[in-house]
C-alpha cells in the first residue's frame, strides 16, 4: 500500500525532471554542436532522424518492458542504458583527432551522434514507465496528473536550452559529455531511495511466454474500439514535430548566435510550463479530441505566418504558440489510453502509441532535410524564387527553409479542418465523452 501517493508521484516527477534535462541537454547540445561544426543543414535534420528512428524501433519493446517489470525497475534500466550510451560517446570523442568533426560525413561524427542519441533515446524507457505510473497512483484526475508531467517536460526543455547553448558556446561538447555522464549517475542514485510498492501484479497471461510478442501488443490495441484512429490523428500532429526538429535549429541559428538561441529556446519554453499547468489546474474537458484537432488547426496556422519574415520577434511568437498548445494533445492521448486500457497492459499500448507515431518524424526529417537543402534553399538564393518572391520575402538560406515551414502549414491546416468532417471524429467524440464510466474502462476484461 502506497502511504503517500502525490509524495510519491512529485518524487518521481522531480527525478524524472533531472534525468529529463540531462538527455534532453546531449540531444540538444549534439545538434547546436554538429551545426557550428559542419554548417550543415542535412547533418542537423539526420540527427532527428536518427533519434526518431531509434525512439520508432525502441518504443514498442520499451513498453512490454514496462508490462513485464515493476516501474522503478524500469525507470532504472532507462538510466543506465542512457549512462552505458554516453560513456561510449566520449570514449568516441576523447580518443579522435578534432578536425574529423568538422567532416559531415566523418565516420566519427556519425558514430558519436548514433551513440549519443541511443542514450538519449532510453529516456523514453522512463518516461512510458512514469505514464503507466499515473494509473498506479490515482484513481481520479489523472487528466491533472498528465498536466504536471507536461509542465516538468516545460521547465525541463527551459533548463536545457539555455544550457546546452551556453555549455556549446562558452565551453564545448567535451563538457557537455562529462556533465551528462556526472547527472546520470546522481539521477540513478536518487532513483534508489524512492519507495514504489506495487500492489498490482505485473505479468502476462498464464501461460505466455516471457518474451516479446507484437501480436498481444496489437490485440490489446485493436480491442478498444477507435484507438487506432485516435494513435494516427497524434502520428498526424507529429508530422509537423518532424519538419520543426528537421529545420528549427538551423532556422534560428541563421537569425542568431548558438548562444542567444538557447537562450530563446529557454524563455520560450514557458509555454510548455504554462500549457501543462492549465491542464493541471482545469483539466481536459469532456472532448480530447476534439481539443487535439484544435491544436492542430492553430499550430499549423502558425505554422504558415511565424516565417513569413526573417523576424526573430515573429518567430519567438509563433514558437510560443506551438510550444504552449504541445501539451494538450500529448496529455489527451495520455488520459484516453490511462482511462480505457487496463493498468497491466498500459506499458504495450504507450509503447505502441509512441512507436507509430515516431515514425512520422523521421519519415519527415530524412524528406525535409534533402528537400530544404536541394530545391527549396538554392530556390531562394539563385533560383527562380528570388525573381518571383523574393523582393517581399526576401532570399537566402533561411528564406528557403522558411519556404518549407509555410508549405507544410498550408498541407497540415487543409488535412486537419478535412478531419473535422469526417465520420471517425464523429464516433470518437461520442466515445471520448463516456471513456472515464466503469463500463469503458473494463472494456479489454469483457
Amino acid at each position: 500500500m502506497i502511504q503517500n501517493p502525490k509524495l510519491t508521484f512529485y518524487t518521481l516527477l522531480g527525478n524524472s525532471l533531472f534525468a529529463n534535462v540531462t538527455n534532453t541537454f546531449v540531444w540538444f547540445a549534439l545538434t547546436f554542436w554538429v551545426y557550428i561544426e559542419t554548417q550543415s543543414v542535412l547533418a542537423t535534420s539526420y540527427i532527428a532522424g536518427v533519434f526518431a528512428v531509434a525512439n520508432m524501433v525502441s518504443a514498442i519493446f520499451f513498453g512490454d518492458i514496462v508490462d513485464r517489470t515493476k516501474k522503478k525497475v524500469a525507470m532504472m534500466y532507462s538510466s543506465i542504458l542512457s549512462l552505458l550510451f554516453y560513456a561510449l560517446g566520449a570514449l568516441i570523442y576523447f580518443s579522435a583527432p578534432l578536425e574529423v568533426f568538422s567532416n559531415p560525413a566523418s565516420p566519427y561524427l556519425w558514430g558519436l551522434i548514433v551513440v549519443l542519441m541511443l542514450g538519449s533515446v532510453a529516456g523514453s524507457l522512463r518516461m512510458i514507465a512514469l505514464s503507466t505510473s499515473v494509473s498506479l497512483l490515482f484513481t481520479e484526475d489523472k487528466d491533472k496528473a498528465n498536466g504536471m508531467i507536461g509542465a516538468v517536460n516545460g521547465v525541463s526543455f527551459a533548463v536545457t536550452s539555455i544550457i546546452s547553448g551556453l555549455t556549446i558556446g562558452f565551453f564545448g561538447m567535451n563538457i557537455a559529455l562529462i556533465g551528462a555522464i556526472v547527472a546520470t549517475v546522481i539521477v540513478l542514485i536518487h532513483l534508489l531511495t524512492i519507495a514504489l510498492p506495487e500492489t498490482v501484479v505485473i505479468s502476462s497471461e498464464p501461460g505466455a511466454k516471457q518474451t516479446f510478442q507484437f501480436r498481444t501488443t496489437w490485440q490489446t490495441v485493436i480491442a478498444i474500439p477507435s484507438l487506432i484512429t485516435l494513435i494516427f490523428f497524434t502520428t498526424f500532429n507529429n508530422f509537423l514535430g518532424g519538419v520543426f526538429m528537421a529545420l528549427m535549429d538551423a532556422y534560428g541559428l541563421s537569425l542568431m548566435s548558438v548562444e542567444a538561441w538557447g537562450l530563446m529556446l529557454s524563455l520560450l519554453s514557458i509555454g510548455f510550463i504554462a500549457g501543462g499547468a492549465f491542464i493541471a489546474k482545469f483539466g481536459l474537458g469532456a472532448n480530447p479530441l476534439r481539443q487535439m484537432l484544435l491544436v492542430n488547426v492553430i499550430t499549423w496556422s502558425t505554422c504558415i505566418f511565424f516565417v513569413i519574415q526573417p523576424s526573430i520577434l515573429l518567430l519567438g511568437i509563433g514558437m510560443l504558440i506551438w510550444m504552449t498548445l504541445v501539451p494538450f494533445v500529448e496529455a489527451a492521448e495520455h488520459t484516453v489510453i490511462q482511462t480505457v486500457v487496463p493498468y497491466e497492459k498500459q506499458g504495450r499500448v504507450f509503447g505502441f502509441a509512441q512507436s507509430v507515431e515516431s515514425a512520422a518524424t523521421p519519415i519527415t526529417t530524412f524528406l525535409i532535410g534533402p528537400i530544404a537543402q536541394f530545391f527549396f534553399i538554392p530556390f531562394m538564393t539563385t533560383g527562380a524564387g528570388v525573381l518571383l518572391i523574393g523582393d517581399w520575402f526576401g532570399t537566402g538560406a533561411n528564406r528557403g527553409i522558411a519556404l518549407v515551414f509555410i508549405v507544410a502549414g498550408f498541407i497540415g491546416l487543409l488535412v486537419t479542418l478535412l478531419a473535422f468532417r469526417t465520420k471517425a471524429y464523429q464516433t470518437l467524440s461520442g466515445y471520448f465523452k463516456k471513456s472515464e464510466t466503469p463500463e469503458t474502462s473494463s472494456i479489454l476484461n469483457r
